[in-house]
């Protein structure tokens, strides 16, 4: 079960050694100061000792720091903004080989090389207060990734939190779920008011935590996956006969005849198909 920090973050101790540059509002910045906080967030998805750990956007440290509390074997931490990066690389752990700094946009970055070059363990574990306006599309590049990538610890805001983590026949139940769902178990560890951070976002934020599903559980088609949950969400209102029309059209089917060889109600809608009559349609067309 969830739970909420609600004290008064503005007097806590601050982890040492933190840059002052201002948060860019342009690149979703918010930063997290709290050490308690930040050790709990560390180990959310488990203990990072011993393995290797993915963090992207460290800001100003305060979860790197953090993580490398926690004595993982090796911290790849990846931030595009220069004034942390060229920071970062000032530390020990930098300079002994510890953690690696990656000066880059993390969405332009192949993961499989960097562990590769690195010379790192897998899985590895990603933990991340992410920015707010690359989070979702960051997520799905990881939910599409192989056997490199262990647990996941992530900051998101707390409404794409419950998205990831929401069932059928509820109104945060979409795209994000059923892809999501395919391949891990998500849950909600936590949520932080907006006080917590600075600057203060407009909302409440939650760590996610996905753990990957089994490796006989885990969907195989996700792409074609995120592509029918897509449309079917797309007109979520709609039916499914006639939020798929476009979709089976394109392939030369009719919706409602896939749909009824699939043993879907075509008069249902995308919010009542559970994972598995999701998977269903994919897999009739893989």
């Amino acid at each position: 079960m969830s739970d909420t920090y609600d004290e008064d973050y503005e007097d806590g101790e601050e982890t040492p050694g933190l840059t002052d540059a201002p948060a860019r509002k342009a690149l979703g910045q918010h930063f997290l100061f709290d050490p308690s906080i930040l050790k709990r967030a560390a180990n959310a998805a488990g203990s990072p000792k011993g393995k290797t750990v993915i963090e992207v956007g460290p800001g100003p440290g305060g979860l790197t720091r953090a993580i490398l509390n926690e004595d993982p074997a090796l911290l790849i931490a990846v931030e595009t903004d220069p004034r942390f990066s060229e920071a970062l690389l000032g530390w020990p752990e930098a300079k002994s080989g510890k953690m690696q700094v990656i000066a880059k946009d993390a969405r332009k970055v192949h993961w499989e090389k960097v562990l590769e070059e690195a010379g790192a363990e897998t899985p590895a574990m990603i933990i991340a207060n992410l920015p707010y306006n690359v989070g979702t599309p960051l997520l799905i590049d990881w939910l599409k990734a192989g056997d490199w990538r262990g647990n996941m610890a992530l900051m998101f805001q707390k409404e794409v939190a419950e998205r990831i983590c929401a069932k059928p026949d509820t109104s945060a139940y979409g795209r994000l779920a059923v892809l999501a769902q395919a391949v891990t178990k998500p849950y909600i560890a936590f949520t932080l008011p907006p006080g917590a951070f600075r600057p203060p976002p407009k909302v409440d934020s939650a760590v996610a935590v996905l753990e990957p599903l089994p490796p006989g559980q885990r969907f195989e088609h996700l792409a074609l996956l995120e592509q029918i949950a897509g449309a079917a969400f797309g007109q979520r209102r709609k039916m499914l006969r006639a939020a798929l029309k476009p979709f089976a059209k394109k392939r030369g089917m009719k919706a409602e005849a896939w749909l009824e060889d699939c043993g879907i109600d075509p008069t249902a809608r995308a919010e009542t198909l559970t994972q598995a009559q999701f998977r269903k349609l994919a897999e009739s067309l893989a």
